[in-house]
């Protein structure tokens, strides 16, 4: 009568709470980063409401420079799209760009080439590297920002507005040019966070000498203004140092005043289909992803364990030598490895045939050695054709194939050591 046993499960596969067990830790880090992602934007969501909008009231918003403009006889016109910012561009037009970095690189090109000989003014707010080499050709931005945020325009600076202005809150991105006749005002270390560069004769439209504007006196001739930080626009910063003065000098010199204000619902944004996700990423970003990135390295290298040799150190508990076998055979059948589980059978085996058949240990390994000595000791009954492999195959063989060649491998490696040790 034949009785079996009820042997606990011995699978490799892991179970649904082995899975939480492992996971449990990553998925609370991810639920506790949702939720302060979640948390920031709910708080900061209002905090930049309207930024540089001149029909906002809010600290960041300009609707005060807006309103000092219009008591000088400039009206101001808010335009969201290209089309409208293109049209508007004439002799007698300022045309602010609030975030030209919002714009795709198609965008900023059609916008250049409609600001290029209007003979109107454009005013480019902290423009990128990319953007200012397009929007206003010969100006290189600077990676590094200007460290300090209020400047003064400097002895070598001959642009009117700006010595009437006096210390302004200027500083950040910083440029050069290579245009001989630009203005370079508000350097920070030799670099310029304000410059104007006129536009080249040839570009410039016909005007009548006695035509004039409301705002500033005679028009005149068409420039572009490249400026590193919006703050003199800002109204909690207007009425610091020498930015109104600044701001309405440099929105102020035409009629009219168009403030675009980039979207990214325009029209011709989603026409031009080449900026990718992380075109659309602020510089910041990328940098702030990097830096993580080089964080996590050195973290793991300060947390590695296998920098040097293992150190044996004795077990704090004893461990059956059956979990051994059986931790050491799932480590195998999860690695797919039955050459090196093979191999582990059969050395094993014949370090214990060596002492039984009458050789040294170290030779046991050796086929010439092992099998002559072992024959002696089989009685006849291995190796016989159909009745089971040879102790050369067993032994010394290749590795089986499949998981069913490796358990009757096992199985036939505990039979010959059994002849072995028959009387």
């Amino acid at each position: 009568m034949t009785t079996e046993a009820t042997l606990p499960s011995t699978s490799a596969s892991p179970t649904a709470r082995h899975l939480w067990t492992r996971t449990r830790g990553i998925a609370l880090a991810l639920v506790l980063l949702v939720a302060g992602a979640v948390a920031i934007a709910v708080v900061r969501s209002d905090a930049r409401h309207g930024e540089l909008d001149p029909r906002s009231a809010d600290p960041y918003g300009s609707r005060a420079v807006a309103e000092l403009l219009a008591d000088r006889g400039v009206t101001t016109r808010v335009v969201t799209t290209l089309a409208e910012a293109r049209a508007a561009t004439g002799p007698d037009t300022t045309l602010l760009v609030a975030a030209p970095d919002l714009l795709t690189e198609p965008q900023q090109t059609r916008l250049r080439s409609a600001a290029a000989g209007s003979g109107g003014r454009t005013v480019l707010l902290a423009p990128g590297s990319a953007s200012v080499e397009r929007l206003a050709p010969g100006v290189t931005a600077d990676p590094a920002v200007s460290p300090d945020s209020t400047l003064s325009p400097g002895t070598g600076c001959d642009l009117p507005a700006a010595r009437r202005a006096g210390t302004a809150d200027t500083g950040g991105r910083r440029y050069t040019t290579t245009h001989l006749d630009a203005d370079a005002c508000y350097r920070s270390e030799r670099l310029a966070t304000l410059l104007r560069i006129p536009e080249p004769a040839a570009e410039q439209p016909s005007q009548d000498p006695a035509e004039e504007t409301p705002g500033n006196g005679s028009a005149s001739a068409g420039d572009t203004i490249v400026l590193g930080a919006p703050d003199i626009l800002l109204n909690d910063r207007l009425a610091e140092h020498g930015n109104a003065s600044l701001a309405l000098q440099l929105l102020g010199s035409r009629p009219h005043l168009v403030w675009y204000l980039p979207s990214l619902s325009d029209a011709t944004a989603a026409d031009d289909g080449e900026r990718s996700l992380f075109g659309l990423l602020p510089s910041g970003w990328l940098w702030g992803t990097l830096q993580l990135f080089i964080a996590a390295a050195v973290a793991a290298l300060w947390r590695a364990r296998r920098l040097g040799p293992l150190v044996p150190e004795k077990l704090p508990v004893a461990v059956r030598a059956s979990e051994t076998v059986e931790g050491r055979a799932r480590l195998y059948r999860k690695a797919n490895a039955r050459d090196r589980a093979a191999a582990a059978l059969r050395s094993t085996t014949r370090t214990r045939l060596a002492p039984l058949v009458g050789i040294p240990v170290p030779q046991a390994h050796t086929p010439e050695a092992l099998l002559p000595a072992l024959s002696a000791h089989l009685h006849g009954e291995h190796g016989e054709p159909g009745t089971a492999q040879s102790p050369h195959t067993l032994l010394f063989g290749p590795p089986p194939g499949d998981d069913a060649a490796l358990v009757s491998l096992a199985d036939q490696l505990d039979e010959l050591e059994r002849q072995v040790r028959r009387p």
